[in-house]
């Protein structure tokens, strides 16, 4: 079983800054993808930015050049460093994680309870 436990969200200022963490524990032997997703009221949850074990990353279009991603592959843990916050970027931001887990080595796609990020103008 793997869990998922993110951590960094808040309230913060318009230009502001803010870092997210997103840790995966359990029985972990690979990681495949991690990345993050988000929520906004009213909305369809969406992508916001993944990054694979080879290093391939993506990011939706109204990120890039303000976010970055990276990952931790000996701590199992993913980041996202969110900078020049805007209002419109509020929204719950959710971790998603593609594993290699278990003794038997199954692939495994979880999420985890989601972070509240506020942007105030």
């Amino acid at each position: 079983q793997v869990h998922l436990v993110e951590s960094g969200g808040g309230l913060v200022q318009a230009g502001g800054s803010l870092r997210l963490s997103c840790a995966a524990s359990g029985i972990i032997l690979g990681i495949n993808r991690m990345g993050w997703y988000r929520q906004a009221p009213g909305k369809q949850r969406e992508l916001v930015a993944t990054i694979a074990s080879g290093g391939n990353i993506n990011y939706t279009n109204s990120v890039k050049g303000r976010f970055t991603i990276s990952l931790s592959d000996a701590k199992s843990t993913v980041y996202l460093q969110m900078n020049s916050l805007k209002p419109e970027d509020t929204a719950v931001y959710y971790c998603n994680a593609d594993l290699v887990v278990g003794f038997g080595g199954s692939t495994v796609d979880s999420w985890g309870q989601g972070t509240l990020v506020t942007v105030s103008s």
